[in-house]
């Protein structure tokens, strides 16, 4: 130990005595030579980054490398990167922006190279929370649901879980504050623990995501990304606040961020309530009230050579099961059983700069709290994990066209219980992984591939004589191989070959009591699930027309399921989990048209499908039906008084017939229509965005196939307005 101190004072000691040299500069609108406050200043090599403030104007000091990339980006403006060598101590730029037809270019933070998404070898869906919450949304993963090829499992309003092209639960790994998120998210009701507040943007990689993450990322990842702290000796100060008219709920949120030369803090509290939703009768489905308590706290630190981020958020969320339909529930009471989960995440983000080479070294810690309460009584389910990660990477000097990573990734958790009844053992787990991954640039093309190796130990507790106790091992390889290939300057073509790999997880081995309203019973004899996925992506982009193309065939060994079982009469239905190799296959396809002269119009329409079938030829439960989802919108950015822009859009989204399960109901098609105003204003210093959005504007009587109230026949939730205000000042 006192070594390895040594070793980091050794290190930190050579960062400080390298060259320093710094940045300022202006930022305008290319078109009318105004300045542009709050744009993002970012130098990916060393982390550091800033904000132009109200007269555009922004500094970067204590740079170590005297050859940087510096990318600026702001919503409505085209993405700008520039090369920048230094051959005085300080450099002063002008910068000039211009307007965005589409989204910006962002930087991809969860890939590992830190590219520029049209530099990017593995297609990642992009998503500002600024512009999802445009549309309105009750929860983030709900607006996640916006990006194609992305569904979610849903339990009324409070419980909703991302599905990736038909795959979900330990299939496809959350991280929130750069670790990953472990809180039981096996079970379809189980609620996630994440509120939307203090996120600014989220990505979603979709397909085999091993390389980077490990095991349980074999389905895909989405990775949240947390708010930045505010630019160099600022203080900037936020209030939301959302209404939804369904349930009579809302929520509010404020947060408070400042910084210094070298400190950076903030603090972001809210809070969330919703009723018991109503259906298109009329009706309320019962107990499906929901509550939520968030609260964020930050501190950053950084200096010639090093950065550190430490994070941590407290969540307390109560989410109703639902027991029916009837009258409406006004006093917010939660009448019927229901989940009490407490989030406790703690993570410590390190960044070394080391000569021309960079060490990124993750330390995460979580207490996940999960009980299942019935009315009036102690905890029926009382479950606790524990979970401490290590995340160490080292990036090799980058040369002209060669960047290197290797690094390791560690896991320990802990399950312990304190309940009435004991779904799940007491556990240890223990998983370690290595890996490697290169990227290699060329005139007009990139490639970029990898190898990594995963162990992982289950250890459980003996409860009875018809529960002993297990000590399992799991290790496998999985890598990836890519490469983009520019196709002049408009086109792009992607193929990418990766495989995952998953361990069983402790529900799937251990399971063996009432879960969900029936009896599930695991398997310890169950093996680890392995697959190998191929993804090509083409895609066209020119000023006015943006046109993608997406396909993907994914093939499972030893796919595990719940299979319904034999149950004697007036008991509880019975399931098991069991094991079938399975393929997955299908695509996304996109158009967006921006016609010129006509600046102010966008027309945008999607198709996305996903077919998954076992060897046996039926199709696997909870796959995503078809959807065709098409949007107009029309924004205006000529300024009118203090007004910045405004728009209106409306959707029209079908959801075909659902391939059923010969275990699952048919769910027929449906249409669903939503609309929606908005703007921006700024008075002085205070600027506001604000939004009123009605979603399933005809009050439409549906059930989706993703819903996990459909097996009761309880419909999905009717009309609902949304209406927001986001003040920043």
């Amino acid at each position: 130990m006192k070594k390895l101190i040594s070793l980091i004072i050794i290190i930190l000691g050579v960062t400080i005595t390298f060259a320093q040299y710094s940045l300022s500069g202006t930022i305008r609108d290319a078109k009318t030579k105004e300045s542009l406050a709050g744009v993002s200043i970012y130098i990916p090599v060393s982390n550091q980054g800033t904000a132009s403030d109200l007269d555009g104007k922004f500094q970067i000091k204590n740079i170590a490398q005297n050859t940087i990339e510096i990318v600026y980006s702001y919503q409505g403006y085209q993405t700008l990167h520039q090369n920048i060598h230094f051959d005085t101590a300080h450099k002063v730029l002008n910068i000039y922006m211009k307007e965005a037809v589409f989204e910006m270019d962002e930087v991809i933070v969860s890939t590992g190279f830190n590219k520029l998404q049209k530099d990017n070898v593995m297609k990642v869906a992009h998503k500002s929370l600024a512009n999802l919450a445009q549309k309105g949304m009750q929860n983030i993963m709900e607006g996640i649901a916006q990006v194609p090829g992305v569904s979610n499992l849903s339990t009324g309003t409070g419980i909703v879980k991302p599905v990736i092209r038909g795959l979900s639960g330990n299939r496809v790994l959350v991280y929130n504050q750069g670790v990953r998120l472990e809180n039981y998210q096996f079970g379809e009701e189980h609620g996630m623990g994440i509120e939307a507040s203090g996120v600014t943007g989220v990505e979603v990689i979709k397909g085999p995501a091993s390389l980077l993450y490990g095991s349980d990322a074999l389905g895909g990842v989405v990775y949240l990304i947390p708010e930045k702290f505010a630019p160099k000796n600022q203080t900037i100060y936020n209030f939301n606040t959302t209404f939804f008219s369904n349930t009579k709920g809302g929520q509010s949120t404020l947060g408070i961020k400042t910084s210094t030369d070298k400190w950076q803090f903030l603090v972001r509290g809210s809070g969330k309530i919703n009723g018991d939703y109503k259906i298109p009768s009329g009706e309320s489905v019962l107990n499906t009230t929901n509550k939520d308590t968030d609260l964020k706290l930050g501190v950053g630190y950084h200096q010639t050579g090093y950065k550190a981020d430490l994070r941590y958020n407290y969540n307390h969320t109560l989410n109703g099961l639902a027991t029916g339909t009837g009258l409406e529930n006004t006093n917010y009471d939660l009448t019927g059983k229901y989940q009490d989960l407490t989030t406790n995440n703690i993570s410590w983000k390190n960044d070394i700069n080391w000569h021309k080479s960079k060490i990124k070294a993750n330390i995460g810690f979580s207490q996940v709290r999960r009980a299942l309460v019935k009315q009036n009584t102690d905890a029926f389910i009382d479950m606790t994990l524990q979970t401490l990660n290590s995340d160490l990477k080292w990036y090799a000097p980058k040369t002209s066209n060669w960047e290197w990573i290797a690094g390791t990734q560690m896991m320990w958790q802990t399950n312990n219980n304190a309940g009435q009844h004991y779904l799940l053992p007491n556990a240890r787990i223990a998983n370690i992984g290595v890996f490697v991954n290169m990227n290699r640039e060329f005139e007009t093309g990139v490639l970029q591939g990898g190898i990594r190796y995963d162990f992982r130990n289950t250890h459980t507790e003996t409860i009875n004589t018809s529960r002993s106790g297990i000590d399992e091992n799991a290790g496998s390889f999985s890598g990836a191989l890519g490469y983009k290939q520019n196709l002049g300057e408009k086109m792009t073509l992607r193929l990418n070959l990766a495989s995952g790999f998953r361990a069983p997880n402790l529900a799937e081995l251990t399971s063996n009591g009432e879960h969900e309203g029936r009896i599930e019973i695991g398997n310890p004899d169950l093996k680890n699930e392995q697959n190998i996925q191929a993804d090509i992506n083409w895609e066209y982009n020119s000023s006015h027309v943006e046109f993608f193309v997406n396909g993907f065939y994914n093939h499972i060994n030893h796919y595990i399921y719940l299979q319904p079982g034999f149950y004697p009469a007036n008991m509880l239905p019975t399931y098991e989990y069991q094991q079938d190799n399975a393929i997955l296959y299908g695509g996304e396809t996109g158009l967006h048209f921006h016609p010129h002269p006509w600046d102010w119009l966008h027309i945008q329409s999607s198709f996305e499908t996903v077919i998954g079938k076992k060897q046996t030829g039926e199709y696997l439960p909870l796959i995503p039906a078809d959807q065709w989802k098409n949007e107009i919108r029309l924004v205006n950015k000529q300024p009118y008084k203090n007004f910045k822009k405004y728009y209106w859009f409306a959707e029209v989204n079908r959801t075909f017939k659902a391939r059923s399960n010969p275990d699952e109901d048919d769910y027929p098609a449906y249409t669903l229509v939503n609309t929606g105003i908005g703007g921006k204003w700024q008075f002085k210093k205070m600027k506001a965005n604000f939004y009123i959005s009605v979603h399933n504007l005809f009050n439409k009587t549906y059930i989706s196939n993703l819903s996990v109230l459909r097996e009761r026949d309880i419909p999905n939730q009717g009309r609902n307005m949304i209406v927001g205000l986001n003040l920043t000042f």
